[in-house]
């Protein structure tokens, strides 16, 4: 690795990359996947842990940008959950853990997570504008989303009304997605390391993988 990355940092690296793995091997395999489907909600946490801990200088800005974007995303997706207007029809399934009003809390976890790693991935980039940078990271957060629904129906994540998946779930996303790209923006966090860039690619190899091989 780098030498400019941190001691700590470098361990934070590990830690997603070995998770990840790990877990990619539990949900390949037919005699482990029940029990790694359990262990979502705790990686879930655990990632979210990593990058905290890694963040340069965290405080409380950090953890009120955590909270907004876990208040936001939790709404949307109730409001996506017993409406419609939102994403289109679904319901969750039981493996993202504890549900509030039938919306798993991990799901506001995620958010955080992949909105966070996602800023922080266009805040590393050559990309100065910062509409571009926005719309730019809703366009791969949507990427991923494509990789992430047929593995969340297979494994319990999530199902969508008819095993139709509408196009107004990416629509959504990526609104959504931009909006919360533009709270980061708005929070001004100083550089950042690779920790969180890293933990965006593992998602997309996770989901990838799991795509080519299920």
């Amino acid at each position: 690795m780098n030498a400019t990355i941190s001691r700590p940092n470098r361990i934070a690296i590990i830690i997603i990359v070995l998770f990840h793995m790990v877990g990619l091997i539990g949900f390949i395999l037919p005699s482990l996947d029940v029990v790694f489907l359990q262990l979502v909600p705790w990686h879930l946490l655990l990632m979210t842990g990593v990058i905290i801990y890694s963040h340069n200088r965290p405080d409380s800005r950090l953890l009120l940008f955590a909270l907004l974007t876990f208040i936001i995303g939790f709404m949307a997706e109730f409001t996506g959950v017993h409406t419609g207007w939102l994403f289109g029809s679904y319901s969750y399934g039981e493996t993202l853990g504890i549900q509030l009003f039938h919306i798993p809390l991990m799901i506001g976890v995620n958010w955080f997570l992949l909105i966070y790693s996602t800023g922080v991935v266009l805040q590393r980039s050559r990309i100065k504008n910062t509409v571009v940078r926005i719309i730019t990271g809703a366009v791969i957060l949507v990427m991923l989303d494509i990789l992430i629904e047929p593995i969340a129906t297979h494994f319990d994540y999530w199902h969508w009304a008819g095993n139709s998946i509408p196009l107004k779930n990416y629509v959504c996303w990526f609104l959504l997605s931009a909006l919360l790209l533009f709270i980061f923006e708005k929070f001004k966090f100083k550089h950042q390391s690779m920790v969180a860039a890293v933990l965006l690619i593992m998602q997309f190899v996770f989901f990838g993988v799991l795509g080519i091989v299920g």
